[in-house]
């Protein structure tokens, strides 16, 4: 594909494009036009913006800085562009999910076989992912890097912040397919949806009841074990 054959079906995409296009029929192989179109409103929109002055008209870059950004852009699509066709040609012999990588199914087949090769020094607790095990120490630290922009509540994890910001806006992004009702939280409506399949996965290996919520058990367990 030549550069004058994307011109005429995208509009000119300004200098940065230009450079980019060229270089990405390199060594990582000829962008497919399907993808070039698919991005060209993220080229159009990003770089003429940057491109063109408040007049109009193309403008040139006033000093090595904004040459540096329209740079930094450029190799952020290009990225992006070499994320987007990569082929997942690793597949989980379990669920056949699909990776781009073997590092990328190797962490994922930890899901299967129960593998937690990382442990918390302060307890011994175990985790199949390094981001958990560093998110999990944040407990003993008391560290809350992440802090709501309302009320300024701290959480040690992103996910909780997430999920607390919820209370703000009201937003219930998780909704039961059979009556409708909404929640905040995937696991609440994972909970709820036993009221309507009567699932209760949680068995007491002393007598054999079942619950449906894993603290239900254990607050079970304790009429066997005598504690309080």
């Amino acid at each position: 594909m030549t550069v004058t054959s994307i011109k005429e079906e995208t509009g000119y995409l300004g200098p940065v494009s230009q450079t980019y296009l060229k270089a990405s029929n390199g060594s990582n192989g000829e962008l497919s036009h399907k993808m070039v179109l698919r991005n060209r409103s993220l080229i159009n929109t990003r770089e003429r913006r940057d491109y063109r002055g408040s007049s109009g008209e193309p403008q040139q870059p006033h000093d090595s800085d904004e040459a540096e950004k329209s740079l930094s852009r450029s190799e952020h699509l290009k990225k992006h562009l070499q994320r987007s066709t990569r082929k997942r040609t690793h597949c989980c012999s379990d669920c056949g999910k699909r990776f781009t990588s073997s590092s990328g199914i190797t962490i994922h087949q930890r899901i299967h076989t129960g593998e937690k090769t990382y442990s918390c020094d302060q307890c011994g607790k175990c985790f199949t992912h390094s981001t958990s095990l560093i998110s999990h120490q944040r407990t003993h630290t008391g560290e809350k890097s992440y802090s709501c922009g309302q009320c300024g509540k701290s959480f040690g994890q992103f996910g909780h912040l997430t999920v607390h910001q919820r209370i703000h806006t009201g937003e219930k992004p998780y909704s039961c397919d059979q009556c409708g009702r909404s929640f905040t939280r995937s696991g609440s409506l994972t909970f709820h949806l036993r009221t309507h399949t009567g699932e209760k996965p949680y068995n007491c290996d002393q007598c054999g009841k079942s619950f449906t919520r894993s603290g239900s058990l254990t607050f079970h367990q304790r009429t066997h074990t005598g504690e309080k």
